[in-house]
């Protein structure tokens, strides 16, 4: 089994998992957010005194055809402490990503652990005025097949991965930075199973819900990856659900995935070029964040923007059905033809967020019409008080905003497109078309609008 072919499907996410918090805007060794780093995926050496764990343990679900393997390919980052003599030097500590590949087989009868020694060795770079050093790791991972009782003949496969390294010598009292140089950081699995297929562990058939609930994982998540696959698995220590992905507009990895990469560029453009002098001295990829954001064409910044996504499923229509059978569409009582297109305003002529209006109290909403928002709405009758909102709607009530566009869901649901009349940055909202959206019944014509 080639590792590498199966889990091309895998890598992207897995690589984002992995950079996770390496370093963080505004990508400098200085910052505040970055002198407590490495917040994910951190086993520690069992003696080390750590309120981090010293294992991660995974236990998942396979189908078994005949004779089924395992491929397991364990990632992780090595720290290398960074420092120099030079003026211009920065002490940091890198990250070195380390990969162990192995097969096991999937034999439940054996009822033995199957075992994959960990091994990384330390040592020591110089280059100019620059030394890096790493310390060596020692680590497990154990395999073990069970089978589950029933009549389905399922498996449950534990991967327990254990750091088996030295902690370090001033044992309790060593600081935090000490024990992670002796850690496994950002440690995650990657299992490819051949002969048979993975079991969903976020939603299982209903025959294997007791064999899922069985399943111990600590301080990991396994998940299907790959759209559509269930040979692919990825266990990891940050939540995620079956099939994740790295969105096609995504350039390149910022260090930081649950952020708006559009964001993170506009902020890392912004930075002052002193600034910048000092991310490009901190790490190798800080400085590629940094080149990336000042040589960023206006065409892949435009994709940062965002992307309408159609779901085909949300539609109902089947890429298998006859060309004479007419695809299925969700109700929208804007169409006028039989079939629009599913939403959107480019394509179905029925719809026109900037010329389109909707009746709210007082009169009728377009774009350029100012409202005063009541989040919440009318108070739902014999109740005595408004339905529930989110908390920030507490610092908009009663403000006056200007609709910017008028919105229908697929269910016909409307939704006016506002930006507030007196924030500063309300302009910029309207160009980047980031608005603030209240349903009909939050909002009411202002006092001295036409309505």
């Amino acid at each position: 089994m080639s590792e590498d072919s199966v889990f091309d499907v895998a890598r992207k996410v897995a690589d984002a998992v992995l950079l996770e918090g390496y370093v963080l805007y505004p990508y400098r060794a200085s910052a505040q957010k970055n002198q407590v780093r490495w917040q994910f995926g951190v086993l520690a050496p069992r003696d080390a005194g750590s309120s981090e764990p010293w294992f991660a343990q995974t236990e998942c679900l396979v189908e078994p055809d005949e004779h089924p393997m395992l491929a397991v390919t364990l990632r992780f980052l090595q720290v290398q402490a960074r420092s120099g003599a030079g003026p211009e030097d920065v002490s940091w500590d890198e990250g070195v990503l380390r990969e162990v590949h192995a097969v096991a087989r999937l034999t439940p009868d054996e009822q033995r652990e199957q075992r994959i020694p960990v091994r990384v060795d330390g040592g020591e770079d110089m280059e100019g005025t620059t030394l890096r050093r790493r310390w060596p790791l020692h680590g497990l991972v154990r395999v073990l097949t069970q089978r589950v009782e029933g009549p389905y003949g399922v498996l449950k496969v534990r991967v327990r991965v254990e750091n088996q390294t030295a902690g370090p010598p001033a044992g309790d009292a060593a600081p935090r930075e000490e024990m992670l140089r002796r850690s496994l950081v950002a440690t995650h699995t990657l299992l490819a199973v051949r002969g048979g297929t993975f079991v969903s562990l976020l939603d299982p058939p209903e025959w294997a819900g007791a064999a899922v609930s069985s399943c111990d994982n600590q301080h990991t998540w396994p998940v299907l990856v790959g759209e559509g696959r269930r040979d692919v698995m990825l266990s990891s220590p940050i939540i995620l659900y079956d099939y994740p992905e790295i969105a096609p507009e995504s350039p390149a990895d910022l260090c930081d995935a649950t952020e708006i990469d559009e964001l993170l560029m506009l902020r890392t453009m912004a930075l002052t070029d002193e600034e910048k002098v000092e991310a490009r001295a901190t790490d190798e990829r800080s400085a590629a964040i940094v080149d990336r954001a000042d040589h960023m064409p206006p065409e892949l910044m435009e994709r940062l923007h965002g992307a309408v996504r159609y779901l085909r499923e949300a539609t109902g229509e089947a890429t298998d059905r006859p060309a004479d059978e007419p695809a299925q569409q969700p109700p929208n009582p804007r169409a006028h033809s039989p079939n629009p297109p599913w939403w959107d305003p480019g394509q179905d002529s029925s719809v026109s967020p900037e010329t389109d209006s909707a009746p709210v109290p007082g009169g009728r909403a377009a774009k350029g019409t100012r409202v005063r928002l009541r989040p919440g709405g009318s108070v739902p009758s014999g109740t005595g008080s408004p339905r529930r909102t989110d908390a920030q709607d507490m610092f908009v009530e009663g403000r006056t905003a200007t609709v910017q566009a008028v919105f229908f869901d697929i269910d016909g649901g409307c939704y006016l497109a506002v930006t507030l009349d007196d924030d500063p940055a309300a302009e910029m909202h309207g160009w980047y078309g980031r608005y603030l959206y209240f349903t009909l019944d939050e909002v009411e014509i202002a006092a001295g609008e036409a309505g």
